[in-house]
């Protein structure tokens, strides 16, 4: 087998962070700006999301949530009702306090002292205080509720050390919000949101994840319970997906989100919220991106299938890029995943091989080459993203028929979506340790020369308070922390590897993102 040439220059097991960020700018998904910590997300990382939010939409919908808008700068003392929350942020906030500038008089531009803001104003880092304010106004009687509401928006937690796409000072989600009646209805839809998310996340996006409660001291700032998937990434550390929050009623009680029950007494209400954020596409980037940049499965690619015509700049292009139109004119009349499929053919002047490799390193599912020979003989040349070489070290083509290829399209696309997914649970499942009792041997398995260890799920007795504060800062000194209870795990048969009390549950501790 010859020596495979790859696409990018940076390997994922010689340097896994100087791979990400090569793939982000080989895959043209997005560019810094001219801010710390935002970033420009360029069509193909853009049009990676619309597709994440297009999907998640419908399934929000099902459930009976409608979208709504609100505003981007949330009044301080909205933040002031709700200690524990306001803690929570108060290190990532940006603050508004004026409205106007001014000429400095040395040519630059300074705040205008006139124009100072009454009461400072915050660029939301998360929409609780503002979106229950409005739920205060809303819900009246127990015949308003359940009250679902979800938004489409940009958020800004100023972060201290970023990474695009995973940890931006500004990010876009979505954020859904509810009231309920009763604890249990409100539990329901904790547990519906979760569910949604890990539907989501590996039926659509190919990335296996484990759902399951955070502890104590993981939870969102406010919350009674925080729920969250888990998924692992190639180098073994933990990426937070998707989280779904029980918030009880102390932040109905901070808004005023009051009904009149059955009975005609007064109730708060019991909130719930649940987010998914751009961070997906980190996490896309990590679970199925290779030493050739990208790979999207087929249901999140903007485009599922490229054509690109073999052009000579002669008189016979004219002929090739008639018969590649009609190839995407039959292409486009088959369906995968109860949608048409996505398909473009690119003809813009350049070499083939160039063109070919650009869309190698931005992932698109299926690659179809197309030149003079493969006209003459009503043939195509097709590449699968997820199959590029073969055992020769050579790029993997086959050569169908046109018809043949046309409608075969959508088996392929499905066969590439199952293919990734299972090649991601495989990887996942090999790196998780479950026969760990002792916090030496978590230790000596998270050891600094371990190349990449995984994950451990280990037992525990779920301590609270100072306790748990103890068992956090060992976790620290290790680069650990607790992900959450799967809820899937095995029953707890023996002693909490941190206390020595008998365990009650089982948690996953990994270094993470």
């Amino acid at each position: 087998m010859s020596a495979i040439r790859h696409a990018l220059t940076t390997r994922r097991a010689d340097d896994f962070a100087g791979w990400y960020q090569e793939v982000v700018s080989a895959a043209d998904l997005a560019e810094e700006s001219g801010v710390r910590g935002c970033m420009v997300i360029k069509p193909w990382g853009y049009g990676i999301w619309e597709r994440m939010q297009r999907l998640l939409d419908a399934r929000i919908k099902d459930a009976g949530v409608d979208n709504a808008y609100f505003p981007l700068f949330i009044p301080l003392a909205n933040f002031t009702r709700e200690a524990a929350h306001v803690e929570g942020f108060a290190k990532e906030m940006a603050v508004v306090t004026h409205h106007r500038l001014i000429a400095d008089g040395k040519g630059g531009l300074v705040p205008d002292p006139e124009a100072k803001l009454e009461e400072p104003l915050i660029v939301r880092p998360t929409s609780e205080t503002i979106i229950g304010d409005a739920m205060a106004r809303w819900v009246q009687s127990w015949r308003d509720l359940p009250l679902k509401i979800n938004q489409w928006a940009n958020v800004v937690r100023w972060e201290m050390r970023t990474r695009m796409f995973l940890r931006t000072s500004e990010f876009l989600w979505q954020e859904g919000h509810t009231a309920h009646e009763t604890s249990e209805d409100a539990r329901i839809e904790t547990m519906r949101a979760l569910e949604m998310y890990r539907a989501f996340a590996q039926d659509q996006c190919a990335i296996p994840v484990i759902a399951g409660e955070k502890p104590e001291n993981e939870r969102f700032p406010g919350a009674v319970e925080t729920w969250s998937i888990e998924a692992m990434m190639q180098d073994g550390k933990a990426l937070q997906a998707g989280t779904s929050h029980y918030l009880g009623t102390s932040f109905a009680d901070a808004s005023g989100i009051r009904f009149q029950d059955r009975e005609g007494t007064q109730q708060l209400a019991h909130t719930v919220s649940w987010g998914m954020s751009t961070r997906m596409i980190g996490g896309l980037i990590m679970t199925h991106g290779d030493d050739d940049g990208l790979r999207v499965p087929p249901q999140i690619a903007p485009w599922q299938v490229v054509i690109l015509p073999m052009l000579r700049g002669d008189d016979g292009d004219a002929a090739l890029l008639e018969y590649c139109e009609a190839l995407k004119i039959a292409a486009t009349k088959e369906w995968a995943f109860d949608e048409k499929l996505r398909i473009l053919l690119d003809s813009r002047p350049g070499k083939v091989a160039a063109k070919r490799w650009d869309w190698v390193r931005r992932g698109a599912p299926v690659i179809i080459e197309v030149g003079p020979r493969d006209m003459e003989q009503g043939r195509v040349s097709l590449l699968r993203r997820d199959r590029l070489w073969n055992a020769a070290g050579k790029a993997d083509f086959t050569n169908p028929q046109r018809e043949e290829a046309t409608g075969s399209l959508s088996a392929v696309l499905a066969d590439i979506q199952a293919s990734m997914f299972a090649g991601a649970v495989e990887q996942r499942d090999a790196r998780i340790e479950r026969g760990i009792t002792g916090f030496e041997q978590l230790a000596a398995f998270f050891a600094e020369d371990q190349h990449q260890p995984g994950w451990a799920e280990v037992q525990w007795a779920r301590p609270t308070g100072t306790e748990l504060e103890q068992v956090v800062e060992r976790l620290k000194a290790l680069k650990l922390t607790f992900r959450n209870v799967p809820l899937d795990a095995a029953a707890a048969d023996g002693p909490c590897l941190f206390t020595g009390a008998p365990a009650v549950e089982r948690i996953l501790v990994a270094r993470a993102y």
